[in-house]
């Protein structure tokens, strides 16, 4: 699978429950690691505010459904 580029939306592949993350949260990569081995990604509530800034490994990020994108418009 070819690696994600910035702001590409990813979907979580697991929960992050310490920041209020369920699995299936949509949101923006912010800045690729080693041609895809991990991403940053940033997540932000409806008013515009980071919820959280997390690096995450390939394995936990996948391409959004297309329901999933839907939702987190």
């Amino acid at each position: 699978m070819k690696p994600f580029a910035e702001l590409d939306i990813v979907q979580l592949q697991q929960a992050h429950p310490e920041c209020g993350l369920p699995t299936g949260a949509v949101r923006t990569v912010v800045l690729v690691y080693r041609q895809g081995e991990a991403y940053e990604v940033e997540f932000v509530r409806l008013d515009g505010s980071t919820q959280a800034v997390l690096t995450l490994p390939a394995a936990e990020v996948a391409a959004p459904t297309a329901q999933a994108v839907r939702q987190a418009a």
